[in-house]
């Protein structure tokens, strides 16, 4: 389990998967993710596998992203080849955007990539029109390494998040939301 100010990481249960398939139905979100939009019979499919292989087989780690108590997306940490390291996948469903809750989760798999898992980098591949992600990935320190040219294609940016260019890009945001706290008043103390 992981915790951030406003998110819960959990492993799925069995009572999520009828929001799971939605938020994989949902093209918005599914466009980006792997080969792109799935059958809702594929995404059933995939469920099942989180629980038959990846954590019957404690493979990887996958959790069921919460904001007060709803399931809003999805996130791993895992090997693979594309990085030939761990990779950082998560999708937010669209009721969740424009909130900074990419940001907020992208950093607490990172966080765990480094202080859990002990890892010296973090890698995250993403299409190279999603601009969405791209900027939220940049903001905590990833750098573009080099592009994937897809079968389709597409390309597809590898980006790897070092301890040290991660720690510098946490630190700056930190300091940047403080000072946005304080000249909204928010440093004050509150009344209730």
């Amino acid at each position: 389990m992981l915790r951030t100010d406003r998110l819960l990481l959990t492993p799925y249960t069995p009572a999520d998967e009828e929001e799971f398939v939605a938020l994989f139905q949902d093209v918005s979100v599914s466009r980006w993710m792997g080969d792109g939009p799935s059958t809702e019979a594929e995404d059933r499919a995939l469920f099942g596998r989180i629980f038959t292989r990846v954590y019957a087989g404690h493979r990887f780690e996958v959790w069921a992203v919460r904001a007060g108590g709803e399931l809003v997306g999805h996130a791993e940490i895992k090997p693979t080849e594309a990085s030939g390291g761990y990779e950082i996948i998560y999708a937010l469903a669209p009721a969740a955007w424009g909130r900074g809750l990419g940001t907020e989760l992208a950093l607490a798999l990172v966080g765990h990539g480094f202080d859990t898992l002990g890892l010296p980098e973090v890698h995250a591949t993403v299409a190279a029109e999603n601009a969405a992600s791209l900027a939220v990935l940049g903001r905590i320190g990833f750098e573009h390494v080099w592009d994937i040219q897809e079968d389709d294609g597409s390309t597809t940016r590898l980006l790897t998040c070092t301890r040290a260019s991660g720690a510098d890009a946490r630190a700056a945001r930190a300091r940047t939301a403080r000072a946005a706290q304080v000249s909204r008043g928010a440093g004050k103390p509150s009344r209730g």
